[in-house]
């Protein structure tokens, strides 16, 4: 079996209103969809994180290398990407279109073996997972203090245990609507936040220690990706957990995150750290280092399905036991036509869980008809 066709498939999404996180207003989603075809008649689906111009660049101009080559060699066509491009491109775009690429082909790898992914990647620990639902952004109208409680409160009448609120728009103002959601949801709950790295060390740490009391499960990227020295600072002024690294990538990026002790759960996206592949590498380096990983996802139907068969088989947080605390999937709540439409069969969840696809590869179908109408021209 051989490679003889990659295509890229820019899509996008306008949204009946616009959000807000703390650094950038939404009027539109968008996705960059990679399609891998073999001559055995096989076709393998993955998704890329980041500007979907930019990594469909990537994704066309290493096209050519995996022309003609066998896409059950996941491992070696990873490095020979990486290798050929290591000079300009170890972390950013260049990865973010490698990591479609690798997911295409572990749905074509699982497919060809007729097993789901996790499968081939050890086996399953879990076949369903406890979701956390990802929402609470900011609005043009109405006050949030009273449209974020109520949007958290819908969440847990639909059976989700836990939500993620997105602050980073001022401390006073964060600690309110902190303060609000947490009132709304109840102590039973689990509430987490996060900034968007909006913040600087001093600025985070005085949001995390007033917003202490409100039991919060994770405080996400509270400052920029490259402030590792304030990553440390967070972690070392609060006892809130600190969470991060949807901005970082490889083994090699998270190998120096994990060094640094700047951090108490990761958060790689597998369809920007590297895929499959090299996410899988960062969990068992991970769980050397005694450090929680929790994956960031944020896409269509493609991304989530990789990033289930990728929980399938994360350790557990906590060492084997009669009670282990579980790896949760991000299961973003917020409007996006396209991911509610690109799958023939979307992914659900059912009081907050959510079941792991266990049909061959990446276990989904994408709609021809969805592809088409979403495709930028």
């Amino acid at each position: 079996m051989i490679i003889t066709a990659v295509r890229t498939h820019i899509l996008e999404a306008k949204l009946s209103q616009p959000f807000a996180y703390s650094r950038a207003w939404y009027d539109t989603r968008t996705a960059m969809v990679v399609e891998i075809e073999t001559d055995a008649g096989l076709i393998g689906w993955g998704e890329c994180y980041g500007p979907a111009r930019m990594t469909a660049a990537v994704v066309q101009s290493v096209a050519p290398w995996l022309i003609d080559e066998d896409p059950l060699r996941t491992d070696y066509l990873w490095q020979m990407i990486y290798a050929r491009l290591r000079d300009h491109g170890q972390k950013g775009v260049v990865i973010e279109g490698l990591s479609g690429i690798d997911i295409a082909l572990w749905d074509i790898k699982g497919k060809h073996f007729c097993v789901p992914a996790h499968r081939l990647l050890g086996g399953p620990l879990r076949t369903e997972v406890q979701a956390y639902a990802t929402g609470l952004y900011r609005r043009k109208s109405g006050d949030p203090l009273r449209y974020l409680a109520e949007e958290a409160a819908g969440y847990t009448a639909e059976g989700f245990k836990a939500v993620k609120l997105k602050v980073g728009f001022g401390v006073e103002e964060d600690a309110a609507v902190t303060r609000a959601v947490r009132e709304a949801i109840g102590p039973d709950v689990a509430l987490m936040v996060d900034a968007n790295h909006a913040y600087d060390a001093v600025a985070a740490i005085r949001l995390g220690r007033m917003i202490e009391p409100y039991d919060i499960g994770w405080f996400e990227e509270p400052v920029p990706p490259e402030d590792v020295a304030g990553y440390r600072a967070v972690k070392a002024a609060l006892s809130i957990p600190v969470a991060g690294g949807e901005c970082e990538f490889t083994r090699f990026g998270f190998r120096d995150l994990l060094v640094s002790q700047a951090i108490d759960i990761i958060q790689p996206d597998t369809c920007a750290a590297g895929g499959l592949s090299e996410c899988k590498k960062i969990a068992d380096m991970a769980e050397a280092f005694g450090v929680r990983y929790n994956p960031h996802v944020w896409g269509t139907g493609i991304a989530i399905a990789a990033s289930l068969q990728l929980l399938a088989v994360l350790p557990a947080h906590t060492p084997v036991s009669l009670a282990p605390i579980q790896p949760m999937l991000e299961f973003d709540r917020t409007e996006h036509p396209i991911r509610q439409s690109l799958l023939v069969q979307p992914i659900e969840h059912t009081g907050g869980i959510v079941r792991v696809p266990d049909g061959p590869g990446l276990g989904i179908e994408v709609d021809r008809d969805a592809l088409a109408r979403f495709t930028v021209r």
